[in-house]
């Protein structure tokens, strides 16, 4: 199997020894404490899972700023974004060598993990800015990760971390949130040796699908691990639960047996495009796959990032050796009407955009929302049962 990044065997920070866990969790209740933003928790629960490993604990400022400009630390290692625990307050814990972070998305705040405190450093706006730009190709905060990452704040604390439990991911979906230990242990459990993983925030439509068969057989896979994010997304997006439903049915009707893995993991989408594109490349190898597909506008959102500028972004900026995974890179896929079947758009140089079944995604809430189902071409009728039950609880 692939090995994790930087490291032979994978570094998760949970604790997973249950006599350590047990007490860390005693000695939490005492200490002082402080609720964190989602997109800390977030960060938390990745490294807790070993979705980050090797990383340590959250970044001091340098670090978070050698990420952004070059994807490195100050120690030469590799990491494509900041990871960073931003406060507003920190008058309760200054001067405090063991902090407990507490969680902002679970009823009460429980403790999500303990930081052995390195530094608080105040962070500059125009250090801010900075990172902003770098990650996100914009300061526009309607930008919805932009404004995300602003709306934190500019007090970083750093240092490392051991985590306590994976926060509402693990209760809410205990049939799809796996950690990269988990999803490792179940590709061994499979015997494959060559696997895709395909990314999505959305449902999967029929191109989806196809995609992910076209990536199988391009590379002669074993299996495809299809990898819902199941954290905090934009207004209008739909609910992982829903998402997670309309992906199982089509899994389970569509594919081979025992060739696709449902699986999903606990952190809020940065939109961030290519930047994002390469987190994500970073934390499949780290759960075991050997190929990514990366389609048009990953991770993107509005108009802010060009078609392939995830894909570009391999060659051009990540440093060389930093990825062991491979990088199949996909053009836009639809159903042709000349050959009956999905193609990427590339593949069919003699069509032209009216010999293809294209719906923009407004036209598809729009018939899902009146109860028409989009044509079988589009979407697998079985999921847009799903997607049309869903959407009708809004009116």
């Amino acid at each position: 199997m692939i090995k994790p990044i930087g490291s032979d065997t994978l570094q998760p920070l949970f604790v997973y020894d249950t006599g350590e866990h047990q007490a860390l969790r005693r000695e939490a209740e005492s200490l002082p404490s402080v609720v964190i933003s989602s997109q800390a928790a977030g960060n938390a629960v990745m490294m807790g899972g070993g979705y980050f490993s090797p990383l340590k604990g959250f970044m001091t400022v340098g670090d978070a700023l050698g990420c952004a400009e070059h994807m490195k630390m100050s120690d030469g290692s590799f990491f494509p974004v900041p990871i960073l625990c931003l406060l507003e307050d920190v008058e309760e814990i200054r001067g405090k060598q063991r902090v407990a972070l507490r969680d902002p998305n679970v009823d009460g705040n429980p403790v999500l993990a303990v930081i052995d405190v390195n530094a608080i450093e105040e962070v500059s706006d125009a250090e801010m800015k900075r990172m902003t730009e770098k990650v996100y190709g914009t300061t526009d905060e309607e930008h919805p990760g932009v404004a995300a990452f602003l709306s934190q704040g500019r007090y970083a604390l750093s240092g490392p971390i051991k985590v306590l439990n994976f926060s509402y991911f693990q209760t809410d979906f205990p049939d799809t949130f796996r950690t990269a230990v988990e999803i490792r242990n179940e590709i061994v459990e499979h015997g494959w040796r060559t696997i895709v993983s395909f990314q999505t925030r959305n449902p999967m439509h029929r191109a989806h699908e196809e995609l992910c068969k076209m990536a199988m057989d391009a590379v002669k896979a074993d299996g495809v691990v299809v990898h819902m994010l199941l954290g905090k997304l934009k207004p209008g997006d739909i609910p992982a639960p829903v998402r997670d439903a309309a992906i199982r049915k089509m899994a389970e009707l569509y594919f081979p047996p025992n060739s696709v893995m449902v699986t999903g993991y606990g952190f809020d989408m940065l939109y961030a495009g290519p930047r994002e594109a390469v987190l994500h490349a970073y934390f499949r190898q780290n759960m075991g796959s050997t190929h990514f597909i990366i389609g048009r506008d990953h991770a993107g959102v509005g108009d802010y990032y060009g078609a392939f500028d995830a894909q570009t972004i391999f060659d051009e900026e990540v440093p060389e050796g930093a990825l062991d995974i491979q990088i199949f890179k996909a053009d836009h896929t639809a159903y042709s009407k000349k050959l009956n079947k999905v193609v990427m758009m590339r593949d069919a140089p003699d069509h032209s955009k009216e010999d293809f079944v294209l719906l923009s995604g407004t036209k598809v809430r729009e018939m899902l929302g009146n109860g028409i189902a989009p044509p079988p071409e589009f979407s697998r009728p079985e999921v847009a049962e799903i997607l049309m039950a869903y959407y009708k609880t809004l009116t």
